[in-house]
C-alpha cells in the first residue's frame, strides 16, 4: 500500500480536532487508576540520584576510535565471557528470589 501526500490540510486539522475533543471527554468521564508499581534497580537508583555525572572520557573514546580505525584494537574475549557469565548469574539469582 502506498500513501501519497495529503493535499487537504484543513480536513486533516478538522479530524485532529474531533479526536482531541473525544479524548478530552473520555478523560473527564473516568478517572484513571494507578495500574503499575515501578521499582528501580540499584544501578538505576545510582543513575537517578545524580551520582553519575554523565560525562565521558573523550581522550579514551578518541584513543579507542583510532585503534579501531587503524585495526590495532584487541578484543579481550576472556573478559567479555567473564562479564557475560557474571551478568547471567546475577539475573538467574535475582529471578530465583
Amino acid at each position: 500500500m502506498k500513501i501519497g501526500p495529503i493535499d487537504n490540510k484543513s480536513t486533516l486539522a478538522a479530524h485532529a480536532a474531533d479526536r482531541k475533543g473525544a479524548a478530552n471527554g473520555a478523560a473527564a468521564a473516568s478517572t484513571p487508576e494507578p495500574s503499575a508499581k515501578v521499582e528501580l534497580s540499584a544501578a538505576a537508583s545510582v543513575l537517578a540520584s545524580g551520582s553519575a555525572d554523565g560525562t565521558f572520557d573523550a581522550q579514551k573514546v578518541e584513543r579507542l576510535s583510532r585503534a579501531i580505525r587503524e585495526g590495532h584494537y584487541q578484543i579481550d574475549a576472556q573478559a567479555i565471557a567473564d562479564r557475560l557469565i557474571a551478568n547471567a548469574s546475577e539475573l538467574l539469582t535475582r529471578g530465583a528470589e
